[in-house]
């Protein structure tokens, strides 16, 4: 039977259909990735190939400074320009605009080329939300720029074009509309309850244990009671944050732990599916009080159609206790 939940965060009404949804033993049925070597002697991110990218901007070093843990290189076709320096806007009646400027960077990963977050050791997850706390810190040091986003794409239908493990870093002197909306819904809520939606919700979560995926002691994974798709997961943070750039040490290791828990689940239990994760953090303009970071996985098992579109709800193919459950239980193997 179809229900519609609101999602308290987003404001945006679901529609829970289970009776369209893809069992979990379906996802085995796919075609797996073909195996890739451990190096890739054309791919750019690989050890050997640094002269290939361009310059690089960070590198957090491996154990006895033998080789490099993660790099970061300005990504070779931005989206957006350091280069262009006047992030003042203009206005011609309605006719508005900036000029380009902001961070694109490229995050690689590892220097296997054949490693998906999943299969890596805890050692390099949490090397690489160092790195993800680095570059942030950057970012926000520099007063032009009001909003850093730090982002993963894994797969085909998630937009990935290189293989070799990367995620991606956007700055933008600009705040866009869906984050100052998200941002005007917390602060409604702490106006009229006082207190912050998304401690709520963490506490109601852990409280209730059925949408629950994974938990430690700084982090709780979930799947929201009005997931936006199949197998939507939240990780948050359960000391009040607002911008990612306040993590601690502890916090990253428990994070790592968290990020690798739930994507090795999805590797194991879907298949290795396309996803793309986002971490959601407070643009400049908002206060510590004002908004409270996470890390959204969004695996890419359906696409938006006409309804979709037309409509602005989306359509949930399973019931997020219920894929919830499916992901508690998966086994995944030592290592």
């Amino acid at each position: 039977m179809s229900e519609l939940r609101l999602n308290v965060v987003t404001k945006e009404w679901v529609i829970i259909a289970p009776g369209r949804a893809t069992r979990p033993k379906d996802f085995k049925s796919r075609p797996s990735r073909p195996p890739l070597a451990a190096h890739d002697p054309d791919c750019p991110f690989c050890p050997g190939n640094e002269h290939l990218t361009t310059e690089e901007s960070f590198r957090l070093p491996a154990a006895l400074d033998a080789g490099w843990q993660t790099r970061v290189v300005p990504n070779r076709f931005p989206v957006l320009s350091r280069d262009q320096t006047n992030p003042a806007p203009r206005h011609d009646g309605l006719k508005h605009a900036v000029d380009g400027f902001g961070v694109h960077d490229v995050i690689i990963e590892t220097p296997r080329h054949d490693l998906t977050t999943a299969l890596m050791p805890p050692s390099q997850v949490e090397a690489i939300l160092r790195t993800y706390r680095n570059r942030y810190q950057v970012c926000q040091a520099d007063p032009r720029l009001g909003h850093i986003l730090l982002f993963k794409n894994h797969g085909p239908a998630a937009g990935t074009s290189l293989v070799h493990p990367h995620s991606q870093v956007v700055a933008t002197s600009v705040v866009s509309y869906q984050v100052r909306d998200r941002i005007r819904t917390l602060e409604d809520h702490q106006a009229l309850y006082g207190h912050c939606v998304l401690c709520k919700m963490v506490d109601d979560e852990i409280a209730e244990g059925v949408r629950i995926v994974h938990l430690n002691e700084s982090f709780v994974a979930l799947v929201p009671y009005a997931a936006l798709s199949s197998y939507h997961i939240w990780i948050f943070p359960r000391r009040h944050m607002g911008s990612y750039g306040e993590i601690n040490d502890v916090e990253v290791a428990n994070l790592a732990a968290s990020l690798r828990a739930v994507l090795r689940k999805l590797y194991f239990g879907l298949n290795d599916p396309d996803f793309n994760y986002v971490i959601r953090s407070s643009p400049r303009t908002c206060s510590n009080g004002e908004f409270h970071w996470y890390l959204s996985i969004v695996p890419r098992l359906a696409r938006a159609a006409g309804f979709e579109l037309g409509s602005g709800m989306y359509v949930n193919d399973s019931y997020p206790e219920d894929s919830a459950a499916f992901l508690r239980s998966v086994q995944v193997p030592d290592g």
